[in-house]
């Protein structure tokens, strides 16, 4: 709403006014907004919380302070959410197509995730939702992304004009772009906007994921591997943050530094120069995910204030599914889903942790009639705490493995 605000006072030349077409003045500003929100807000958050009595009730699993979390406030995704929505309302373009699925992704995973919360606090159900509703719910917001992807006239990539009419796909705005040079003349390339969002991409040429990989020419069909996996990926994303989410600030933390790679993703497949040098796809109008993903950030930092050691309030369901199903989509739409294995790889190793026990478990019980373990305990987190870490060592090394993770994920854009 402000950048209208202030695009009309630009018009009418308002001094300073036209800072706001600033992605990165925009940026900045939408970090500090929804952390300030995060932070005066929190403490009224957390009493209102107190006040209902939406306390953490704790199972005895004989890990070390365990018990001392019983009766912390839970739901605080709540604010998470809310850090988030209102910068977004305020500082970005809302016509964005891009804009608008980030906004429906973080209220749809996050409904799903305040309605589980509500049944295990207030209804006093401890299995909360049922999982087949969850997965009901991620997959209609998969669809509803799929869907869109696919159809919609706004996303578009840009590709060399010969290639677009060599392979005969719609072009919808040719253009020149003069990308200058160390010591040489500026290169014009000729281009074109090109409406074909997944069947344009050669695996190995322009570094992204190929769709039509196992439907040769029939690119016509590639809808049929397209949607399913992308379902998979929120399904998979959001479920494996929710299991992170076991010690103080741990998610929160590894969330702030995944926020803080994608939004650099977004800001070089945004801005041709360096789309072209990094020999990536240029994906136009993406460039407001950098504020988007700003006031992710920004959020998830907020709330860290609170949530970090020992935490006066935890997230619930209402945040982590909410931050997984984030994470998800915003690398979807930026085309890195090859990329989410190594940005997300601590929630990759706490899901796998959690899938490897259960199954070796189930396997060893039916082989030799008792169950047996690889980890002491589950996620992957419980079995070092296990091992006799403390938690709070155990948050800031997975924060440093997830801060290498964000790094090798961005120079991969130049090894490639």
């Amino acid at each position: 709403m402000l950048y209208y605000l202030f695009e009309y006072l630009d018009k009418h030349d308002w001094f300073g006014a036209g800072v706001f077409q600033y992605i990165s003045f925009r940026s900045g500003l939408a970090v500090i907004m929804s952390l300030v929100i995060s932070i005066i807000f929190g403490k009224k958050v957390i009493s209102s919380l107190k006040k209902l009595q939406v306390g953490e009730s704790v199972r005895d699993l004989g890990l070390a302070g365990q018990n001392e979390k019983a009766g912390t406030p839970t739901m605080g995704g709540v604010l998470i959410i809310i850090s988030i929505i209102v910068p977004t309302l305020l500082l970005c373009k809302l016509d964005n197509i891009y804009i608008i699925l980030l906004i429906v992704t973080t209220l749809w995973i996050g409904a799903i995730g305040f309605i589980d919360d509500y049944i295990k606090v207030f209804k006093k159900d401890k299995k909360g939702l049922k999982g087949w509703f969850k997965v009901f719910g991620q997959i209609g917001l998969g669809l509803i992304v799929a869907f869109t992807m696919l159809l919609h006239s706004d996303i578009v990539v840009r590709v060399p004009l010969e290639v677009a009419k060599e392979n005969n796909w719609e072009i919808t705005k040719q253009f020149e772009v003069s990308i200058p040079q160390l010591n040489q003349a500026p290169v014009t390339k000729e281009v074109a906007y090109v409406k074909a969002p997944i069947t344009n991409m050669p695996f190995l040429k322009n570094n992204e994921l190929d769709y039509s990989f196992f439907f040769g020419d029939n690119k016509d069909l590639v809808w049929i591997f397209f949607i399913p996996f992308l379902i998979f990926i929120i399904i998979a994303v959001s479920n494996g943050a929710n299991l992170t989410d076991g010690l103080d600030g741990l998610l929160t933390g590894i969330a702030a530094i995944i926020g803080a790679a994608l939004g650099i993703l977004a800001y070089v497949s945004s801005n041709v120069i360096f789309a072209d040098y990094l020999n990536i796809m240029f994906l136009p109008n993406t460039g407001e995910l950098v504020v988007f993903s700003a006031c992710f950030l920004g959020a998830c930092i907020g709330f860290l204030w609170y949530n970090s050691y020992p935490a006066t309030v935890f997230m619930g369901d209402t945040g982590s599914l909410a931050i997984g199903g984030i994470i998800a989509v915003l690398a979807i739409v930026l085309r890195k889903e090859l990329l989410i294995p190594i940005l997300c790889g601590v929630i990759l190793m706490e899901t796998l942790s959690v899938t490897l026990q259960v199954t070796y478990f189930k396997y060893t019980k039916k082989k030799y009639g008792e169950g047996k373990r690889i980890f002491l305990m589950s996620p992957l987190h419980h079995h070092y705490q296990k091992k006799g870490y403390h938690e709070m060592k155990i948050v800031v090394r997975f924060w440093i493995i997830a801060i290498l993770l964000a790094i090798f994920t961005i120079i991969t854009l130049k090894l490639r």
